[in-house]
């Protein structure tokens, strides 16, 4: 998740020193990986690149950092026992200390990563040039230190889709939106906890009720919707989304489930209920000309094997865990169509 630029944003825009913390390489195991971070400030760490005695020494090292010139510092980490963990593998950890106020190239960021345009930062791990942010026909940043051969390989791994890499001496980190997009319908006890839960993931999520005033403060990634026709809001959904249907009313569920099986371009459609409640539905759909094969999609009881609760925070991680299973089926299929693993941001260009 890229929840990290705004975090940063604010504190360095309040005057907060900061020292941003990076997996920058990786040989062997470890247990994040490159592209994690953390900010370290004077109070508080946010974020994670792993736990354990890596993270404990790097807030360390951060620490000692704050207020430091703002030249990036690249450092090694063998992950053995005399680290006290067992991973085995190498870390390579990129110390960033911000002292000053809200970067130049941070602010850019920002902006960019708003208005969900997709972009990559380049980090001269020698700490010779200043940070560049490179977009398909932008570069932000010292025209005179942004050699041509840099900014073409940030926009080579723009294209394929890339994450975070390295070559050479320099640090490539792609920042994507994210294209894992997931509508909730339903706002009551369990479709809260379920939008609780599906909130902390990288994704974008609408929540959709026909109730007035029924919503009590959403997460960032959440959209609420008040519709007085759910059912519409399928429209608005892009492909290969992903859907829970769990409102006060079961024709509201009837129809949002509707609409949903006859678009057929999604990658979960879930409907909390019985198995009663999916063979009176299933009944109703086949006489209206829906096909058997458009049914089978449909997932009624919702959520994984070994999970019985019926409370709605129970019932919540149940149906998360099986939108990540569905989700993660349907990239690992996408990837074999695309081997040289295109973002699906690109692709549709």
């Amino acid at each position: 998740m890229n929840e990290w630029i705004d975090e940063l944003s604010d504190l360095t825009a309040a005057g907060d020193r900061a020292v941003l913390v990076t997996v920058a390489g990786i040989r062997g195991s470890a247990p994040r990986e490159v592209g994690a971070k953390m900010i370290v400030t004077q109070d508080a760490t946010l974020g994670t690149i792993g736990g354990g005695q890596l993270e404990y020494q790097c807030t360390r090292l951060a620490c000692d950092m704050l207020g430091a010139v703002e030249t990036p510092s690249l450092r090694k980490f063998p992950l053995g026992s005399s680290m006290g963990q067992c991973c085995g593998g190498v870390v390579d950890i990129l110390f960033e200390p911000i002292a000053t106020q809200l970067p130049s190239w941070l602010q850019n960021l920002r902006a960019l990563h708003g208005q969900r345009q997709p972009a990559v930062i380049v980090t001269d791990l020698r700490g010779e040039t200043s940070k560049h942010i490179v977009t398909a026909e932008d570069v932000f940043g010292s025209s005179e230190s942004a050699a041509s051969e840099i900014v073409a390989m940030a926009r080579e791994g723009l294209e394929a889709g890339r994450t975070a890499h390295r070559i050479d001496d320099w640090f490539f980190e792609g920042i994507f939106g994210t294209d894992l997009n997931i509508a909730v319908f339903g706002a009551g006890h369990v479709g809260s906890a379920v939008v609780r839960s599906l909130s902390t993931l990288d994704c974008n999520l609408r929540w959709v009720d026909s109730r007035r005033n029924i919503f009590r403060g959403t997460p960032s990634n959440v959209r609420a919707i008040e519709s007085a026709e759910p059912a519409l809001e399928v429209a608005a959904m892009p492909p290969r989304s992903c859907y829970l249907v769990m409102t006060h009313s079961h024709a509201i569920d009837f129809d949002v489930c509707d609409r949903i099986l006859r678009r057929g371009d999604f990658t979960y459609c879930g409907l909390i209920g019985s198995i009663s409640k999916r063979r009176r539905f299933e009944k109703r759909y086949l006489a209206q000309g829906m096909q058997e094969h458009d049914l089978e999609r449909l997932v009624c009881p919702i959520g994984v094997d070994g999970i019985s609760g019926k409370k709605p925070a129970e019932i919540a991680v149940a149906a998360a865990a099986e939108v990540l299973q569905a989700w993660e089926v349907a990239t690992r299929e996408t990837r074999s169509v695309y081997p040289e693993n295109v973002h699906p941001l690109m692709r549709s260009r």
